[in-house]
């Protein structure tokens, strides 16, 4: 009995695996970056990685509160949030709490290895582990949405420890 959610967890994520994915492009005139907002330095436009395009999101990295980056990094193989993070998690907690009509989408992500399967779950334990977080400092449920990218949107490309260390993480994105 104990084994039927594991099942139905495997199956869905199977389910989820063969579902076609579109191509996500950037709009032409929205090729900038901003520091901390988990884009690289020559991304260039139509790339995978920025977002913006996606429904809710705002047209930019940011949207919180200035100065704090929306961007929060993970250890390898780990869902738990480093305590530099605290202070970023906070401000994020407190301008949601603050502004009751700003929603936020907490996107998981993976460096490229383990297989995809396991990334997408890797990647909702970290999206998960924010939105609790961010609950627990005042944000509302109802401004929290989560999704699971595991290794499909890279923020950095390469295979080398570098590249891992960004693309580790859990972006939050303001929506409108």
């Amino acid at each position: 009995m104990r084994s039927l959610p594991v099942l139905l967890l495997l199956i869905g994520t199977l389910m989820l695996a063969g579902c076609p994915k579109k191509p996500t492009t950037v709009p032409e005139g929205s090729g900038s970056t901003a520091e901390g907002s988990g884009a690289t330095e020559g991304q260039g436009e139509g790339q995978i990685g920025a977002g913006r395009d996606l429904p809710g999101a705002s047209g930019s990295p940011t949207g919180g509160p200035s100065g704090i980056s929306n961007v929060i990094y993970f250890d390898f193989d780990r869902s738990d949030i480093r305590p530099e993070y605290a202070s970023v998690i906070t401000a994020h907690a407190k301008h949601l709490a603050a502004s009751g009509g700003v929603k936020i989408r907490v996107e998981g992500h993976t460096d490229e290895r383990g297989s995809r399967e396991y990334n997408i779950a890797l990647a909702e334990r970290r999206s998960q582990a924010v939105r609790r977080a961010l609950m627990l400092q005042g944000a509302g449920d109802t401004q929290l949405t989560t999704v699971s990218y595991g290794e499909e949107r890279p923020a950095a490309p390469g295979s080398d420890e570098s590249a891992y260390e960004k693309n580790r993480r859990v972006e939050l994105v303001y929506g409108r």
